[in-house]
């Protein structure tokens, strides 16, 4: 198991109801399996996850990156404006 942290931005965090979490992923879990994961754990995340902007360990990744063992992995809402 790969056990990382997960932080929550802006609404997310209102959304999961706590500014962070650990959770236990499997080996070789991707961005995409982080997001169904964290859609299932807290139900009010779900709606935002298709859109929610993820950085593993401070760098933008993308739904396909691997999830490297200790990862700390933040999750943000779209950002839009002009």
């Amino acid at each position: 198991m790969n056990r990382v942290k997960i932080l929550f931005f802006a609404t997310l965090r209102d959304g999961a109801g706590c500014k962070d979490a650990e959770l236990d992923l499997p080996l070789g879990a991707t961005v995409a399996d982080v997001k169904t994961l964290l859609a299932e754990k807290f139900p009010g995340l779900e709606p935002a996850m298709p859109s929610a902007l993820v950085s593993v360990n401070r760098e933008f990744a993308f739904d396909e990156d691997a999830i490297p063992d200790g990862a700390e992995i933040a999750l943000f809402p779209p950002v839009s404006g002009g």
